[in-house]
């Protein structure tokens, strides 16, 4: 198996002037290339545990941290910000504060220049990095004329002109429609099969993580309380409702069904199509 391209190796984080940690004694490893979603309540601590991914914490907000953080083989603690964003580019859930420029290429071209990136090389990246994120052609728009979900892709655009290796969004589409969020998705889950970018998705979309992750990571309270594969975890139905934490529908529905009709035969189906066919399959064996 490869170096992960993160580890957390007993983490505890407490924020200045507060008592109580926001983390607590967290580990775990992800793979390069993997896609991991980050489920938890707000204050669980999933912006926190991102935060120290890109160096953050502790460079930037201070506090104090227990244990290490490591990426790409970096002690996150030993680096500054500006040299973790060359292999760490985070999202956030409102595009249009990330927004300053005047143009698309414009806001693009913001961070390679700070990056000190030669001009010719830049009129390469930027094209090419829009066409990545469907928004080729646009490089002259304004991107407060953009949908929600065009700005979105643009900051995610942002981001990955800078190449980095690991790509955070933190709840990347509260603010969109629901054709805004699936283009968001979408191009998540492009990135991560099609180029091989590790991805990290702290969301409440629990459809989102059963149909593209890898990986599910549950947090409460600050501490990682569930660790793995979509279906071990949102198979848990009765443990994430005592979290107030929702499942896939399709999760939802085969627990009652299950509750109805008996033992559910095979694993709990928690995206759509394996839902359809084993609903049917239960009601044609009620039908016999």
């Amino acid at each position: 198996m490869p170096e992960p391209i993160i580890a957390f190796d007993a983490v505890t984080y407490t924020y200045a002037g507060t008592d109580e940690p926001a983390l607590h004694e967290i580990s775990f490893e992800i793979q390069p290339g993997e896609y991991v979603a980050i489920l938890g309540l707000n204050g669980a601590g999933k912006t926190t545990l991102g935060l120290c991914v890109n160096g953050v914490i502790p460079t930037m907000l201070g506090g104090e941290l227990e244990g290490t953080v490591t990426v790409g083989g970096l002690d996150v603690s030993e680096y500054p910000v500006r040299e973790m964003s060359k292999l760490v580019g985070v999202v956030f859930d409102n595009p249009e504060f990330q927004m300053s420029q005047m143009s698309v290429a414009e806001e693009v071209a913001l961070g390679l220049e700070n990056a000190g990136v030669p001009y010719e090389e830049m009129k390469r990246i930027i094209p090419d990095t829009l066409e990545l994120v469907g928004l080729a052609g646009f490089e002259e728009r304004s991107p407060l004329g953009l949908s929600g979900g065009q700005q979105q892709r643009l900051a995610i655009a942002a981001v990955l002109a800078m190449k980095p290796q690991i790509l955070i969004m933190d709840e990347p589409t509260s603010n969109l429609d629901p054709i805004g969020k699936q283009e968001v998705f979408d191009m998540a889950a492009r990135l991560n099969s099609e180029r091989g970018m590790t991805v990290i998705v702290i969301e409440h979309e629990v459809e989102v993580m059963a149909r593209y992750a890898d990986r599910v990571i549950v947090l409460d309270g600050g501490r990682v309380i569930m660790n793995g594969t979509p279906q071990e975890i949102f198979s848990r139905v009765e443990e994430l409702a005592a979290l107030k934490l929702r499942v896939p529908e399709a999760a939802e529905l085969a627990t009652i069904l299950r509750t109805e009709y008996g033992d559910w035969d095979g694993p709990v189906p928690i995206t759509t199509e394996p839902a359809v066919a084993a609903v049917n399959d239960l009601l044609g064996a009620t039908r016999d």
